[in-house]
C-alpha cells in the first residue's frame, strides 16, 4: 500500500491522494472539495491545482487597514 498524500489548499485540507495503479485517487476531506471525491489525476499536483480551482483564495481586506 502506498503512502497517502494530503491535499492542502490555502493552508487547509482539501483531502488525501492515494496511488492506484498508475494513477493518484483523490478522497474529499470537507467541501467544496466532495466535488472531486474518488477522481483520478496523473499526479498528486494535479489533484492539488483541480482542489484549488474549486476553492478561491479568500481575500482578507483586514490586511489593508
Amino acid at each position: 500500500m502506498s503512502e497517502p498524500y494530503i491535499v492542502e489548499v490555502w493552508g487547509e485540507a482539501a483531502g488525501i491522494v492515494l496511488k492506484e495503479g498508475n494513477a493518484f485517487r483523490f478522497h474529499a476531506l470537507a467541501r467544496p472539495f466532495f466535488a472531486l471525491d474518488g477522481t483520478q489525476f496523473t499526479t498528486p499536483g494535479q489533484a492539488r491545482l483541480a482542489a484549488a480551482r474549486l476553492q478561491p483564495r479568500r481575500f482578507d481586506d483586514s490586511i489593508l487597514h
